[in-house]
């Protein structure tokens, strides 16, 4: 029987990039290995070579770090791929900000996961995103990749959506493929009492604008104050100038618990062990934690967008994005009010929708579709 050989494109693990490499460690565990849309699947990523950065002086600087990754991105990456692309059947490029090697593959067998659009937001809304010329002229050639694919996948309808307004892509291309949720987040028994400890609240993710970690702060320093000795607990991600400094006003220091590099396993104990999952964004385009957090059985408290709503659904919070006085009435509330809750079971019925396998079988179905086209 034919499998078709399938090269996953991964991210640099240089560029550290946890949900990336998630995604395409999950699809290569999942895809299919046998019935009619089995597929041979390769992970492919060639070694990051550090030029500007090795040199003396530079190789501390992140602007020395940016130049190696675009080097490695848009010049060694597709050199590597033009060499092994014959030894495969079919591509798939993880990061829809690494679209730009499509140009480099047979387009009509190639296909890309697009999770938002924060890598083009400087093409469709350059008022609101001002970049230099150059950092315009490689997002057109990410986004003109992404436009070649022969098959767009979305990680929510929302995505979806975003494209057809700014008329990027054709929207016979579009497939749904949303997130799953990894083994390793589950829930206890539930008839573990909690300790009688302070309130915990967790937020997991980077600390980029669109996370509104300014939002969070603001609003862990409010319940602080309705909720005396209430702790942070923050995954991930690194704080900048403004951040500290707002920490230092807030007097915050004390009460922020700030870890990286966890396993997903730990990740999972944290999930479980506190008493309200924080995801204050203003734009996502879909929400992992959301899933992880309820897949664990956690209360999960989030910015009311239409992306976090597809994946949080009925079993999440909502509150308006940025408003602080709402979020530290609806967090007070989810903490201290166990029968204002959504009940844990439907906490669990909601999450267990969103798996890797159901992921991972859309998109070989997908790519067997274009063998037969």
């Amino acid at each position: 029987m034919f499998f078709p050989r399938l090269a996953v494109l991964s991210d640099y693990l240089d560029e550290n990039w946890p949900s990336m490499d998630l995604c395409a460690e999950q699809l290569l565990r999942h895809l299919p290995a046998t019935g009619s849309d089995a597929i041979c699947a390769t992970r492919v990523c060639p070694p990051f070579r550090r030029a500007v950065g090795s040199l003396p002086f530079l190789g501390r600087k992140n602007a020395a770090f940016n130049a190696d990754r675009v080097l490695n991105r848009f010049v060694l990456y597709p050199r590597h791929i033009r060499r092994i692309a014959p030894n495969f059947d079919l591509f798939h490029v993880v990061d829809h900000s690494y679209a730009h090697l499509v140009h480099t593959l047979p387009a009509d067998r190639t296909g890309a996961y697009c999770y938002d659009l924060d890598a083009f937001r400087c093409l469709v809304a350059p008022a609101a995103d001002p970049r230099p010329r150059w950092f315009r002229a490689l997002a057109r050639r990410t986004l003109t990749g992404l436009q070649k694919a022969a098959v767009v996948f979305l990680i929510s309808r929302q995505t979806g959506a975003d494209l057809l307004r700014y008329n990027l892509i054709d929207p016979a291309k579009l497939v749904l493929a949303p997130l799953g949720v990894a083994a390793e987040f589950t829930p206890d028994d539930g008839s573990a009492p909690r300790a009688p400890d302070p309130p915990t609240l967790l937020h997991v993710g980077s600390c980029i604008p669109r996370k509104r970690i300014d939002v969070l702060l603001a609003v862990v320093a409010e319940v602080r104050r309705r909720v005396p000795g209430t702790k942070l607990l923050k995954v991930g991600g690194e704080f900048t100038a403004a951040h500290r400094h707002q920490i230092d006003r807030l007097g915050l220091a004390d009460a922020i618990d700030h870890r990286h590099g966890l396993s997903r396993a730990d990740l999972a104990e944290l999930y479980r062990s506190v008493d309200a999952v924080l995801v204050p964004s203003e734009s996502e385009g879909f929400g992992l934690p959301v899933i992880e957090g309820l897949a664990c059985g956690a209360v999960v408290v989030a910015s009311d967008i239409p992306a976090i709503r597809e994946a949080g659904g009925p079993a999440a919070l909502y509150a308006p994005v940025g408003d602080v006085p709402a979020w530290t009435d609806l967090v007070v509330r989810a903490i201290t009010d166990p029968t204002f809750l959504p009940p844990r079971a439907d906490r669990l019925l909601w999450s267990s929708q969103f798996t890797w396998t159901a992921s991972a079988n859309t998109i070989a179905a997908a790519y067997h579709r274009l063998l037969k086209a």
